[in-house]
């Protein structure tokens, strides 16, 4: 799918884009693989592990508009990750935080169009469902706007969707790495926003590959949903200190007790696949096809019942503290 094509990576050198880059490395061949974002320094260290003959590193910001046009001059498909992703940072810095998620991510579509891109993913949170931080609204708000570039396109050949997922395990700034950094530093007990919190579990590589599973299954316009574990932040704390008394330090502003992917209002207008959902446009697009119940693949779908909702709580399955000591393992030693 990969192989003799350019693929660009808005924020490439965060924990997805290294990841994406690996794996596309050893499974394709590409011509081109772009890394887009605003740090020199994060792109040098990047350069001196992925220094492959296709790596090509460009400077820019996603709120530079002439500079990401010019950045996808013959690019075949684009990876949308660069994000303000801090949810207090947000709450701090409006007015920042809108200008990446919101302006960036028309940036990008205005990019992609203006070129001819062919493929067009952009990543999402569990936060821009029934968003309650601002974070989480101007990803929703991205979302609204990837989905309805579909319409825009008109006769552009350009197609447009969205991967939306919860918490990924030892990304920067997650939850895993910060206990064990606090069971290095010799804690005498590990803090809990609330004990009956509980969460969508997702590795990077898990994140990556539904990512690239999705090019060949996206018509344009769906937003894709894995099926994912949830997990209780109690059960990771138990599953990597078993010995450390937990302190309640109370959820942060903005913060929810669990997560949702699949909201109920949108149930009418979700499809269920064998390993993920589907939530499909709520308008009707008039130059694309508008059933969603069946993949660019042929996979059929069903849809779900009125008023279901995907969350962390109501989630089928939950990985047992030995899941999670195995995982945890995986994921710090990489």
């Amino acid at each position: 799918m990969l192989n003799d094509k350019t693929l660009l990576i808005t924020g490439g050198t965060g924990s997805f884009g290294k990841m994406l880059v690996k794996t596309i490395l050893a499974r394709y061949q590409p011509r081109k693989l772009i890394i887009y974002s605003r740090d020199e320094l994060k792109q040098y260290e990047m350069q001196q592990v992925f220094n492959a003959p296709c790596m090509r590193y460009f400077i820019g910001d996603v709120r530079d508009a002439e500079r990401l046009d010019m950045a996808m001059h013959d690019v075949d498909f684009v990876v949308h990750a660069a994000a303000l992703k801090q949810v207090p940072a947000a709450e701090y810095n409006p007015m920042e935080c809108i200008k990446t998620n919101i302006h960036g991510a028309e940036n990008v579509i205005k990019a992609a169009l203006n070129n001819g891109v062919e493929k067009v993913i952009a990543l999402s949170t569990d936060k821009a469902a029934n968003p309650v931080n601002l974070y989480g609204a101007t990803k929703l708000c991205s979302d609204k706007l990837f989905v309805a570039a579909n319409n825009m396109a008109g006769k552009h050949p350009t197609i447009f969707s969205v991967v939306r997922y919860g918490n990924v395990v030892g990304s920067r700034g997650s939850v895993v790495p910060f206990f064990q950094k606090l069971i290095n530093e010799g804690a005498d007990s590990l803090p809990i926003t609330h004990e009956e919190m509980t969460r969508f579990w997702i590795t990077l590589q898990q994140g990556v590959d539904f990512v690239l599973h999705n090019f060949a299954r996206m018509s344009g316009g769906e937003i894709f949903v894995p099926k994912l574990p949830s997990v209780r932040i109690t059960d990771l704390a138990r599953s990597m200190a078993p010995h450390l008394p937990h302190r309640i330090v109370g959820i942060r502003p903005g913060e929810k007790l669990h997560e949702v992917m699949c909201p109920a209002d949108d149930s009418y207008h979700t499809y269920e696949f064998d390993n993920y959902y589907v939530i499909a446009p709520s308008i009707t697009f008039t130059s694309r096809n508008n059933d969603f119940a069946v993949n660019a693949l042929g996979d059929k779908a069903t849809q779900v019942e009125h008023g279901f909702e995907y969350n962390s709580l109501n989630n089928r399955h939950f990985l047992s503290i030995e899941e999670l000591k195995v995982m945890n393992q995986q994921v710090l030693a990489e």
